[in-house]
């Protein structure tokens, strides 16, 4: 049950309800973002997630929806990129020094890798890179430039445009989580490998292989919607996340793929975060209540 449900909404913001069943618990995500909270001193996105026992439908458990979104977003981006970029990869870079952003970069921290941040608002950039113990990335193009790079923007416009991934590059698009937003240009999407009879006079520019954590969800709400809608991406063209993950279908093919990750966010991610949580329950200092 990955869905999402949106529920119509008010200028201002969105709303949304996220159900998952899995390990023995049922879990609900109801969750909130309204872009111009920060003006009024409030997050972007809030709610709560409910986690309850499957066999007696027993709340057991309350969560933040926006820490479990924080953690889950930041999993997701690195798992990708571990997944699809390339063995030898060195450098890394998070585009967007938000909640969501540094939950990326904390993410590739703490797998051991060292990561460079970029935001538009440099104050926050530095902010967060001396908070984590980061890099700041001096302008987008060199943020842009690593080997393994997430973007964790707004995507009300895009931040890669035609032409600017190279050979060998994996990026996770973390942003576009809804109808008529994005991160990259349509282009380079469907970029394809430029063949050459010489390689030394030749050049190549390197396959896009396209990536989502669900089909359904990414066509119809996330980075990939714009180029479905247009009949310029199909079905046969994107790959699960999953099947790479469970061995049923190839990730990366050639050290000059370009990887592209869609993630539109899943519920089952949400639950797999809450159960973690409810198992380390003892060892965290949480607020526990009588339900």
């Amino acid at each position: 049950m990955p869905l999402k449900v949106y529920v119509p909404a008010y200028p201002a913001g969105d709303f949304r309800a996220m159900p998952a069943l899995g390990g023995g618990h049922a879990a609900l995500k109801w969750v909130t973002s309204f872009p111009g909270n920060p003006a009024r001193g409030l997050p972007t996105a809030g709610g709560l997630v409910l986690l309850s026992n499957a066999e007696d439908g027993q709340l057991v458990a309350l969560l933040d929806a926006a820490a479990v979104t924080w953690l889950r977003t930041g999993a997701a981006a690195v798992l990708a990129a571990e997944t699809l970029g390339r063995n030898d990869a060195e450098t890394a870079a998070v585009v967007g020094a938000g909640v969501n952003g540094t939950a990326a970069a904390r993410t590739f921290i703490a797998r051991g890798r060292s990561v460079s941040l970029f935001d538009v608002d440099s104050a926050r950039a530095q902010e967060a890179a001396a908070d984590l113990g980061a890099a700041v990335a001096g302008s987008l193009d060199e943020a842009l430039s690593a080997d393994l790079v997430v973007t964790v923007t707004p995507g009300h416009e895009p931040v890669i445009g035609e032409g600017r991934l190279r050979p060998g590059q994996h990026v996770s698009l973390m942003g576009a989580d809804g109808p008529g937003k994005a991160e990259i240009a349509a282009a380079e999407l469907l970029r394809t490998r430029v063949f050459c009879d010489d390689w030394e006079q030749g050049s190549t520019e390197g396959t896009v292989r396209l990536f989502c954590d669900d089909w359904t969800q990414a066509s119809h709400g996330g980075e990939l919607a714009t180029a479905v809608k247009d009949g310029l991406v199909t079905r046969e063209q994107v790959t699960d996340l999953g099947a790479v993950l469970a061995g049923e279908a190839p990730g990366r093919q050639d050290g000059t793929d370009v990887t592209l990750f869609d993630s539109t966010g899943l519920a089952i991610q949400d639950l797999a975060i809450a159960l973690a949580a409810l198992e380390g329950a003892d060892q965290l200092d949480l607020l526990t209540l009588d339900l």
